[in-house]
C-alpha cells in the first residue's frame, strides 16, 4: 500500500523524534535500526526508504535534538532574559536531567557517538554548539566580548562535562556532588 507525502513526512518526523531520544538513552551502538523502526511504530523495511543509512539518520536526529535544546534555551531567555543563565545553569544541573538522558542535552549524551562518527556527522554539531556559545555569551555580564566568549565555552563545557562525570559513577552521593559542585562555580552567590 502506497503512503502519502503527507503521511510520509509524518512518518520521518516520528522517526527522527524517535531516534533523538533512543540515540541520547542508548547511544549510536546502543539500538539497531529494527528497534529503531519498532519504537517509531513502523516497520524495519520503511527505514531505507527516508535514510541511506542509520548514521544519517543519526544525524539528523542529533540536529533535531540540538534545535529542541537551543528552542528550550531560548524560550528562557525570552521568557526572563535577566535570569536566563541562572535557569539554564540550574535547569541543565540536576538529577533529573542525569537521569533522564533521552529527553536532555545532545552534547552529554551524543557527543563522543559524534566525534567518532564520519566527518558528515559534525558540521550540525559543530553549528549548534556555535550557536549555544553565542547564546551564553549573550547572557553573560560585563567583559569583552573575547572573555564572554571564553566564558561562554567554558560554562558550557563544565555543564556537560558535569552531567557526564554524574552518570558515570555509581555512587550516587559522588554524582549530586559533581552537579552541586558544578553549579556552585557557575552560579557563585
Amino acid at each position: 500500500m502506497k503512503v502519502s507525502r503527507e503521511q510520509a513526512a509524518l512518518n520521518r518526523e516520528r522517526i527522527v523524534d524517535v531516534a533523538a531520544r533512543l540515540f541520547r538513552e542508548k547511544g549510536y551502538d546502543g539500538i539497531g535500526v529494527a528497534d529503531l523502526m519498532k519504537n517509531a511504530g513502523l516497520t524495519h523495511g520503511g527505514f531505507y526508504g527516508h535514510f541511506a543509512s542509520k548514521e544519517d539518520l543519526m544525524i539528523e536526529a542529533c540536529q533535531h535534538a540540538l534545535n529542541k535544546s537551543l528552542d528550550g534555551w531560548r524560550a528562557k531567555v525570552a521568557s526572563d532574559p535577566q535570569r536566563a543563565l541562572p535557569a539554564i545553569i540550574e535547569n541543565y544541573l540536576t538529577t533529573r536531567h542525569r537521569d533522564q538522558p533521552g529527553g536532555g542535552c545532545p552534547a552529554a549524551a551524543m557527543g563522543v557517538d559524534v566525534a567518532r562518527m564520519s566527518p558528515g556527522a559534525r558540521p550540525a554539531f559543530t553549528q549548534a554548539t556555535q550557536q549555544q556559545f553565542a547564546l551564553l555569551q549573550g547572557l553573560l555580564p560585563d567583559g569583552a566580548p573575547e572573555e564572554q566568549r571564553q566564558q561562554a565555552i567554558a560554562t558550557f563545557a563544565a555543564m556537560v562535562g558535569a552531567i557526564v562525570l554524574a552518570r558515570s559513577v555509581d555512587d550516587e552521593a559522588l554524582s549530586a556532588e559533581i552537579l552541586d559542585a558544578v553549579k556552585a562555580q557557575l552560579l557563585p552567590d
